[in-house]
């Protein structure tokens, strides 16, 4: 049975794909332990929600199935490995014929951590991370072949999610 205060969202018509799936309170306590450390184990998490590991195993492989789980990852401290400097790099393409040649360009650099298609100001949004002031001019000199960019850098990361 769903229960609408299951739900975090304000407007639950913005998330279809949740509404056909019976997603409770305990579903979500299950994500947000998961998305916290995917290293835990279900026992771990089943103690934490008053469950057993077997049922907690059966939820999320309901939720890996529903594509709610899309994967499991390593969150990698990139300054302790040498790539101090982050910037955000908002993409104004010189025309509509240069969309193809961007994304090859920027999905095969290793800089390029996070690339959005976005409405609003610009087509795209990205965000490098790089060693040093240096190869993030490399990476803009090579952005100028397809458009124009605006650049932000961070001065520091107050919330990761």
């Amino acid at each position: 049975m769903k229960r609408k205060d299951a739900f975090p969202f304000r407007d639950e018509r913005s998330f279809p794909n949740l509404l056909n799936l019976s997603i409770d309170e305990t579903d979500l306590r299950i994500l947000k332990l998961l998305s916290e450390n995917a290293m835990r184990s279900h026992k771990e998490i089943g103690e934490l929600v008053h469950l057993t590991g077997q049922a907690v195993g059966a939820r999320v492989r309901k939720l890996e199935e529903s594509g709610i789980i899309e994967g499991y990852t390593v969150r990698v401290d990139k300054t302790r490995l040498g790539l101090p400097l982050t910037a955000m790099v908002t993409v104004f393409l010189k025309s509509s014929d240069a969309h193809e040649g961007f994304l090859s360009f920027a999905t095969n650099d290793e800089r390029v951590e996070e690339i959005h298609r976005v409405s609003g100001e610009g087509c795209y949004w990205l965000r490098l991370k790089v060693e040093n002031h240096e190869r993030l001019t490399d990476f803009l000199d090579g952005l100028l072949r397809y458009g124009n960019y605006k650049l932000s850098l961070s001065i520091g990361l107050l919330k990761r999610e």
